[in-house]
């Protein structure tokens, strides 16, 4: 099974005429966050495969109504889910056999949306806990990937402020073991560094403009 992990940059290997041939053989895409709708809407639309996504900390004109608020006639409605990508924020899915989970945003370091201090994610995390535990008794294990915005702390983040990961990430993947934990949020500026990194049963994976990730291998 082959995955399309993308986040943060818009990627001219896949916003291309030749997006087809470089990219058909993947199974769905996950989107790490700040990145236009219509951007995935493309990909959906080219590749005809399923997306889900997580918000980050830009690009949030429609994080309110993926929330479940619903403040316009129901016609406008439509033009915020037309894009037919799925959003994963704070809930789990299943894609071809696989335990999806998803957590966006980042820590906090303004007044901006869609930032939380540990405790806030930790919220968020409860939120998912219980189709989580009801995984670990009917299908054996409790998730496969979590597909965040934010990475883990001291796990590929920075120091500055807005780009410090969670530590609570840590306490997830010790307790819930995924096999992946898919971030963004991290600019490579040489894409030759660092982006994959083993973490207890957990490898965390930079998905950065794009990365394929072959679960076979």
């Amino acid at each position: 099974m082959k995955i399309l992990c993308i986040s943060d940059q818009i990627d001219p290997q896949v916003y291309s005429p030749l997006i087809k041939e470089r990219f058909s053989g993947v199974d769905f895409v996950l989107s790490a966050g700040d990145l236009p709708l219509d951007y995935l809407d493309y990909i959906i639309s080219c590749l005809n495969k399923p997306l889900f996504f997580v918000f980050g900390n830009h690009h949030l004109n429609e994080l309110k109504h993926y929330r479940g608020i619903w403040n316009m006639p129901y016609e406008e409605e439509k033009v915020y889910f037309c894009c037919g990508a799925v959003h994963l924020g704070s809930c789990v899915k299943i894609e071809n056999g696989m335990i999806l989970a998803g957590l966006g945003g980042c820590k906090r370091y303004n007044r901006g949306e869609n930032q939380f201090s540990e405790f806030e994610m930790f919220l968020e995390i409860t939120k998912i806990i219980p189709k989580l535990l009801w995984n670990r008794i009917f299908r054996r294990r409790f998730l496969d990937i979590l597909l965040t915005h934010a990475p883990p702390s001291g796990i590929h983040d920075k120091n500055d402020k807005c780009h410090q990961g969670f530590k609570i990430f840590l306490w997830f993947m010790k307790v819930f073991k995924p096999k992946y934990l898919i971030h963004g949020h991290i600019h490579l500026y040489d894409l030759s560094d660092v982006r994959s990194t083993k973490y207890l049963n957990t490898t965390v994976i930079n998905a950065y403009s794009h990365y394929l990730v072959n679960l076979g291998e």
